[in-house]
């Protein structure tokens, strides 16, 4: 991979501006749904147990 060279008279530098509190908020709320939906948990595959020689 190379150097990625801007060119003259271009910036590719970008200022983000802060979030409202409306735009957080809704982050916040996505944020919590997939991290309930994740954290469910998951089924364990049983496995079949040896039959004992008697």
């Amino acid at each position: 991979m190379g150097l990625i060279r801007e060119p003259k008279n271009v910036d590719f530098t970008v200022q983000s501006e802060p979030w409202t509190a409306l735009e957080l908020r809704d982050f916040r709320k996505l944020m919590n749904e997939i991290k309930a939906k994740n954290s469910k948990p998951k089924l364990k595959v049983l496995t079949k147990k040896k039959k004992v020689a008697a």
